[in-house]
């Protein structure tokens, strides 16, 4: 048509595609706004992670400060971050897949036995001992 305009749509960037395991940076919904981002580990399984319709992902914060009493300290050597951190298990948030950033530096994505040790401590987390809800 003469004169008519292309009303084409703006194209957004693609939803980063985060795997179990793998480190990412995100500002969390759950921390003041004035916080700003924090480390987390994917937590969720890799169908719901890779789903095309997916728009979110289950993840669990990991922090610099350590106590004594953590449920799970990871070194350097595992995450690749420059000092060793532990698993904020009580934080396990669900987050979008578009808020996810890349960190600064390539970090390591933790071990399938590892990750399954952060859901334990979820789990623990919640009161539960994770033997009580084996299959």
């Amino acid at each position: 048509m003469i004169g008519a305009r292309s009303m084409a749509s703006p194209t957004l960037p693609p939803d980063p595609r985060p795997s179990q395991g793998e480190i990412w940076v995100v500002k969390l919904p759950t921390e003041p706004p004035d916080k700003g981002l924090r480390f987390v580990v994917v937590i969720s399984s890799n169908a719901q992670n890779h789903h095309p319709r997916a728009s979110t992902v289950v993840v669990v914060p990991i922090g610099t400060t350590l106590h004594p009493n953590a449920c799970l300290q990871l070194t350097s050597g595992q995450t690749g971050l420059s000092e060793s951190s532990e698993v904020w298990a009580n934080g396990i948030t669900t987050v979008r897949k578009r808020d996810l950033k890349p960190p600064r530096t390539a970090l390591r994505t933790l071990s399938r036995a590892t990750v399954i040790k952060i859901l334990r401590c979820t789990v623990r987390a919640m009161g539960v001992l994770p033997a009580a809800i084996a299959e």
